[in-house]
């Protein structure tokens, strides 16, 4: 245990509290990540990096998720975030990727494990703009002059 003077002149611990510890607590099922895509490029494989956040694994693009309020009696109801601050080759790589309106777009999931479905994106999908579909460029491959900017 490491102590320092605080402000009063009485020790302070800077150390280990073995009193402390870290829970993990799972808020969202597995089902739920394994119905979830990236809207950016399609694919469905997240990776979670501690205190950092989750990450789609083939473009990086960050999704946060939160349980909604209005849960219409449904077991869960999640909006899902994907912020394109982080994505990789985005601005040269139109082909495997779709950029997101102001680089960021929401989704409503509702439903329980092996049921979901969406409820609604936000901003709506249009003409200008139509979120990545599941899987929608597996068949295209990344040209090599790409593939290396990441």
């Amino acid at each position: 245990m490491t102590f320092i003077l605080g402000w009063n002149r009485w020790p302070v611990s800077i150390g280990p509290d073995p009193q402390m510890s870290l829970e993990v607590i799972d808020r969202h099922s597995e089902a739920l990540f394994e119905f979830l895509w990236c809207p950016v490029c399609g694919h469905e494989i997240f990776s979670h990096i501690p205190f950092e956040g989750m990450f789609c694994k083939n473009c990086n693009t960050q999704v946060k998720l939160q349980e909604s309020r209005e849960t219409r009696g449904y077991e869960e109801a999640v909006l899902a975030c994907f912020d394109t601050d982080s994505t990789w080759n985005l601005h040269v790589d139109e082909k495997l990727r779709r950029d997101l309106p102001d680089g960021s777009a929401w989704v409503k999931v509702l439903g329980a494990p092996g049921d979901y479905e969406v409820d609604w994106w936000s901003p709506k999908p249009d003409e200008d703009w139509e979120p990545v579909e599941r899987g929608e460029f597996d068949d295209v491959d990344e040209p090599d002059e790409v593939s290396h900017l990441a």
